[in-house]
């Protein structure tokens, strides 16, 4: 009867909590500038989904009702460019289930999930060579995020010098990636300047079309990945800044009870509102949270190699 009684219990403190809750205040930023990009031809972008997580809107942003169901997505972004091929997180492994063990006790009890094929397993079906990744870069080191990494042995795995000390020190929430092993971490920094409001980035490919920012929050090193494609589309790639879409279209954080996610909760409210108001100067922008299913159903898909047959 545990976990029954935790569901009911569950309900009636996000109901409660939920009844009084209120979007965060974001007041527009008169002073953002959109950069210009240039994007080569041949450059994609494409979701890879590596399985579903099945939890409550109530649990993913403060305001969701516990009787709105939301599927969370896991998985990869994958970035092809001339200039190099880049795969943001790496989803699920095989091993996922043990790996689910380090997850957090609460998201355990409350969440279901199913695995699909693997990152490495798609990549090879669309006749892309798992090896012929020049990174994989985590938008933060959650085993969600690192599970996927045992299938790419060898691939560097960029990581903000930041979020790589996080991964060396005793935190359980990075026990997965330490588990994994970090001979492949590559650590980066942010040389070049001010980008949308934040005072640092790093433009991978010198052209605008991948810029990196610093976004600390949800842990010390997180960051959010601004993309532009040569069909005019432009995305943010938020990791776990926000679970669902809502986090900052509304903006709103986090339900109290999932909150202690967080590593810093007042820099997390900071991202929200930032992000918010970017969205504000540039409608189009499409938010990319790392687990909102209905925004990565709207993503470009690998297509299976033409095997000629």
């Amino acid at each position: 009867m545990r976990i029954p009684l935790l569901s009911l219990a569950l309900t009636a403190a996000l109901g409660l909590s939920n009844c009084s809750s209120a979007p965060l205040a974001a007041p527009a930023d008169p002073a953002l500038t959109v950069p210009a990009t240039q994007p080569p031809a041949g450059m994609g972008l494409y979701a890879v989904q590596t399985g579903r997580m099945y939890s409550r809107a109530a649990l993913a942003f403060e305001g969701g009702r516990f009787g709105d169901k939301r599927v969370f997505t896991a998985g990869g972004i994958l970035i092809r460019h001339p200039k190099g091929t880049l795969l943001f997180d790496a989803g699920f492994g095989p091993s996922v289930e043990a790996h689910r063990m380090t997850s957090p006790w609460l998201l355990r009890v409350t969440t279901k999930y199913d695995r699909q094929a693997t990152v490495a397993d798609q990549l090879k079906a669309a006749g892309i060579a798992p090896s012929g990744l020049t990174a994989v870069v985590l938008t933060h080191a959650h085993w969600d995020h690192v599970s996927g990494l045992e299938t790419l042995p060898g691939t560097p795995v960029w990581v903000t010098r930041e979020e790589l000390a996080f991964v060396r020190g005793e935190d359980a929430s990075t026990a997965l990636a330490r588990q994994l092993g970090t001979g492949s971490y590559v650590a980066f920094d942010f040389p070049d300047g001010p980008y949308l409001g934040f005072a640092r980035s790093r433009d991978v490919f010198g052209d605008g079309s991948v810029v990196l920012v610093p976004a600390p929050g949800h842990t010390p090193g997180s960051i959010v990945a601004f993309v532009a494609t040569p069909d005019g589309k432009r995305y943010a790639l938020v990791g776990d800044m926000a679970w669902q879409r809502e986090g900052i279209e509304l903006p709103a954080e986090k339900p109290w009870i999932a909150r202690r996610v967080d590593a810093d909760r007042t820099a997390t409210r900071s991202m929200l509102i930032r992000l918010h108001q970017i969205k504000a100067a540039m409608p189009g922008l499409i938010i990319v949270p790392a687990h909102d299913a209905r925004v990565w159903a709207t993503l470009p898909k690998l297509a299976p190699a033409d095997t000629g047959g």
